[in-house]
């Protein structure tokens, strides 16, 4: 296996709609890399911090809009806070365990549950409306106008009405027998949802009706065992003008042309995280915990920062010029988008850093020990 020796992978005993999930974690003899002194020109403040309630194994991504920031908890815990002061906007009570961040639209909140429940509330708690989906709901709702759209688990999709949670339209495929188990979501754009498949595939569904509009091949599958030929597009994709990018587990990290469809570059590269884009490169983590910077026209190596390895980054964000991950122990690192060399780093509460927002010319963070941070640079 390709990833043998820093990375393990261990068949869950969880099984729904016929299908088996795993989850990749590094072996427990194998302890994280220490951290080498660095000599920081930029130094990282956290402005504000809250207590949001903890993750409870589960990985809660917050939502930024229009100046508030919506969490969500795994004790049903949803809390809305100032971006600017931290100060708490509103906090109740969902009412049930929570397994996605809080999506949604404006005021509406729209949690999903490891129940199948996809329920919505509004700023003071009041609930909306609650739909079943039928599968773990891992990856937060996403709105685009008049729908949300919900991803389980085992990789359906649904199109829910935003005003009503009424079932517009449902896409499934078939999936192989083994499944990675990630908080895979989907992008949405104005006419298409976007999500990456088991098999490397990446495909585009119309948001009004869900049929499928295109369909590419980022990676394909590899080896003699159902476990060496997983190869699922994990992550979000990400769009920048004509082109997407998206990168599969065990496989590679492709860019596409949107129009044709056509291969623009493909690289031999696994990663279970998403991707960043800027002018000049793409950024990815490999799951060994490497950072690279990829040319964005070829897919040529700029530069590896290999002094992370099975410390559990992230997936990489751009902000404010510097390209910023985060870890398991709670540190995120400040790296240089010219050659990868460490920048600065900052301790947010010691619980892992499970997700990554930019907000501007700063970073909302939010770890499994139940914090969400605002970072300055």
């Amino acid at each position: 296996m390709r990833t043998a020796g820093r990375a393990a992978l261990a068949a869950c005993a969880l099984a729904l709609g016929g299908c088996s999930y795993f989850s990749w974690f590094k072996s427990a003899d194998e302890k994280p890399m220490p951290l080498a002194e660095i000599r920081a020109t930029v130094t990282p403040r956290v402005a504000w911090s809250a207590s949001v309630g903890r993750a409870g194994g589960f990985r809660f991504f917050p939502r930024l809009e229009a100046g508030r920031v919506f969490t969500a908890a795994a004790d049903g815990t949803v809390t809305v806070l100032d971006v600017e002061s931290g100060r708490q906007a509103g906090r109740f009570d969902a009412g049930r365990k929570l397994s996605s961040g809080a999506g949604g639209q404006g005021e509406t909140i729209i949690v999903g549950t490891i129940k199948g429940e996809v329920a919505a509330y509004d700023l003071a708690g009041k609930s909306l409306w609650v739909a079943n989906v039928g599968g773990e709901v891992l990856a937060p709702v996403v709105v685009a106008g008049a729908t949300a759209v919900v991803r389980t688990a085992d990789g359906r999709i649904f199109a829910l009405g935003l005003a009503d949670g009424k079932r517009r339209w449902v896409y499934q495929r078939p999936t192989p027998a083994l499944l990675l188990r990630a908080e895979t979501a989907v992008l949405v754009t104005p006419t298409n949802v976007v999500a990456g498949y088991p098999g490397g595939k990446l495909i585009a569904l119309d948001l009004d009706d869900g049929k499928l509009t295109w369909e590419v091949t980022v990676s394909l599958p590899r080896g003699s065992t159902e476990l060496e030929r997983v190869a699922d597009v994990s992550g979000l994709p990400v769009i920048d003008g004509g082109r997407i990018c998206a990168g599969a587990f065990q496989g590679k990290v492709a860019c596409f042309d949107i129009a044709g469809g056509n291969t623009l570059w493909t690289r031999d590269l696994s990663t279970a995280t998403g991707l960043a884009l800027d002018d000049k490169s793409a950024y990815v983590t490999d799951d060994q915990d490497n950072v690279h910077a990829l040319d964005r026209d070829t897919g040529a190596s700029r530069w590896k920062q290999d002094k992370l390895l099975r410390r559990r980054v992230t997936a990489p964000v751009v902000v404010d010029g510097k390209v910023v991950v985060g870890d398991s122990l709670g540190y995120l690192h400040v790296l240089s988008k010219d050659d990868g060399a460490f920048l600065g780093r900052v301790s947010v509460d010691g619980g892992a850093v499970n997700a990554l927002v930019p907000a501007g010319s700063a970073l909302l963070v939010q770890t499994a020990g139940g914090t969400v941070s605002l970072v300055r640079f």
